[in-house]
């Protein structure tokens, strides 16, 4: 088994959409960024390369690339998850959590969850999502970025253990 821990922060901007784990989540503000901005989904990617032993989603997506100019995390998330797979490595859970004064994210956790299972290809039962307030500490509590983090457990197939040994 191996953990991974990962953040990403965004500043709030006027205008555009708000992404949260591949939801768009209505809100009059949105994440400014050189993707869709996707904190959450950018800090379960990051868990998730760590796990790994990978690099981070700059080295793997870098935003001097202009393919992922407003790209879709979601997309970026599947390309990482064929990467592990391909590596040998199978996720066992993700846990994360979204930093944030505003908006009132509860009523979206359910489907943040489930977009990120279907994206993942795992059970929704092995990935949770919770949300908190700074209690108005902070550039996040003052509402001027959403904050995330994630933590990811990942089980390394015998044969890549292996390989890494010798």
């Amino acid at each position: 088994m191996r953990v991974g821990i990962g953040y990403d922060v965004h500043p709030l901007v006027s205008g555009g959409d708000l992404v949260l784990g591949g939801m768009k989540i209505p809100f009059s503000k949105g994440l400014s960024g050189y993707s869709d901005a996707d904190v959450l989904t950018h800090a379960i990617i990051d868990a998730l390369l760590g796990a790994a032993g990978l690099k981070d989603i700059g080295n793997q997506f870098p935003p001097e690339d202009s393919r992922y100019k407003d790209i879709s995390s979601l997309v970026l998330l599947d390309e990482v998850n064929k990467l592990l797979r391909a590596k040998g490595f199978k996720i066992k859970n993700i846990d994360a959590i979204i930093v944030a004064q505003q908006p009132e994210l509860s009523p979206f956790i359910d489907d943040m969850r489930d977009c990120l299972s279907q994206t993942l290809k795992i059970a929704l039962g092995q990935v949770m999502v919770k949300a908190t307030t700074t209690d108005g500490l902070g550039f996040v509590g003052k509402g001027q970025g959403i904050a995330a983090y994630a933590v990811a457990l990942v089980e390394e197939n015998d044969v890549n253990f292996a390989k890494r040994k010798t």
